[in-house]
């Protein structure tokens, strides 16, 4: 009798704790099928529970580099649309430039042409120092204050960049969110051979123009002020010639050329000098080359002045072309006016193929981390989802042998003495 009620007693313990395993075992099945994950918490796979964790932080790291780059693509194609229409309003200024030219125009239309120009120059220095929708300069290169560019100041140079120059490198997952204002707006004689070239005044009996300045030599350019004088002008050696000299003089540093005779021109014919290194070696404009064309007198003088800046370019422009005495003066502020303005526009035009790039890298940027978060949310997904084929299988063989566990306790329940009694 005792071994019968033992067995009966370990035949009941059995029958339930098959009950609670199975009804343990269903119920986290059917967490899973409703979750659609087979590791729900870490203790059901521990590494594939932190295969799916560090791929989720990836996808997350992912996610915030995306926002960022957006960010920056968008102050970028800011920047871009910026140099668009400052270039724009230079096309328009260089336009009115070329109709100042006109030998028609009189001073005072000539004055009324310069008041729109200046409008034109108000304009572009207010898109050079455009900000942001968040505050932060378009063209602040490598760090700058809320205006990178400042002028015009009394004492030379009449502009400034206030920042540090150059363009910030991007990275696997970046690019800038500012472009070089430096390298767009801002002059290096060396480099672009922005030089703007005046003439005394001419009578109208005669002409005096120059062409602009080229760079020959980079290395040998110094960015000095200097000054063309003419003097001893008179009749030549030989009938119907003319003889003159010229001096160079360094404004920077307030040193002379040897005088330079040009002797036995023609006197029926403008004058062609050509101030270089090839036609004379001797006294020349380091690294420069200029062609002076006309009919030079006593006391004339040619003045080379680096222009600093595309804004030191217009307002010299709207300042020679108001105060031209003559077509003369009209002549030569306009022939300077348009070769700085083309330099000033390939600078522009330059800076903003590097936009143009950034952009292109930055869709690129894109296209990879979408890639790259792709095949992390596969490796998460391998790690943790649930193969629902298998899950309802298995939660429909676990369901079966949860219902025979229940028909065998119910069995197991009338295993007792009372009921054999009975």
């Amino acid at each position: 009798m005792s071994y019968a009620r033992i067995g009966s007693a370990n035949t009941y313990d059995n029958a339930v704790r098959n009950i609670s395993t199975r009804q343990s075992a269903l119920s986290n099945l059917q967490e899973n099928l409703t979750s659609g994950k087979r590791v729900v918490r870490p203790s059901d796979d521990p590494t594939s529970a932190a295969n799916a964790e560090r791929a989720l932080t990836r996808i997350s790291r992912i996610t915030s580099n995306q926002r960022a780059l957006e960010s920056q693509r968008n102050a970028i194609a800011q920047a871009e649309g910026t140099l668009g229409q400052v270039t724009d309003v230079l096309q328009r200024f260089r336009e009115l430039v070329v109709s100042a030219g006109n030998a028609v125009n009189s001073s005072a239309e000539r004055r009324s042409i310069a008041v729109e120009l200046q409008g034109l120059r108000d304009q572009v220095y207010a898109l050079a120092n455009t900000q942001d929708t968040n505050g932060l300069p378009l063209f602040s290169a490598l760090g700058s204050a809320l205006a990178p560019f400042v002028g015009p100041q009394a004492t030379a140079p009449d502009y400034t960049f206030n920042g540090l120059p150059g363009q910030t490198a991007s990275s696997d997952v970046a690019i800038p969110f500012t472009l070089d204002g430096d390298a767009a707006f801002m002059h290096q004689p060396a480099r672009d051979g922005a030089y703007n070239v005046a003439v005394s005044t001419i009578p109208t009996d005669r002409t005096l123009t120059t062409n602009g300045v080229t760079v020959v030599q980079s290395s040998l350019v110094n960015g000095h002020s200097y000054e063309i004088s003419f003097s001893a002008v008179g009749p030549g050696a030989s009938p119907n010639t003319t003889t003159a000299t010229y001096t160079i003089v360094d404004k920077t540093t307030n040193t002379s050329s040897l005088p330079v005779v040009i002797a036995d021109f023609p006197s029926d014919q403008p004058l062609s000098l050509k101030i270089s290194a090839e036609a004379n070696p001797a006294v020349n404009i380091p690294g420069l080359s200029l062609q002076i064309t006309g009919t030079p007198a006593d006391g004339d003088t040619v003045s080379i002045t680096p222009d600093p800046s595309i804004f030191s370019v217009l307002d010299q422009a709207i300042k020679d072309i108001k105060e031209a005495p003559n077509n003369n003066g009209a002549t030569q502020a306009v022939g300077q006016a348009l070769h700085n303005i083309d330099i000033g526009m390939a600078r522009i035009s330059a800076v903003r193929g590097q936009a143009g790039d950034l952009l292109n890298r930055a869709d690129r940027i894109s296209a990879n981390q979408e890639n790259r978060s792709i095949q992390l949310e596969s490796d998460r997904s391998r790690a943790e989802d649930l193969d629902m084929i298998k899950g309802i299988s298995d939660f429909n063989n676990q369901q079966t042998g949860y219902q025979a566990a229940l028909q065998t306790y119910a069995k197991v329940q009338q295993l007792s003495l009372f009921n054999f009694i009975s």
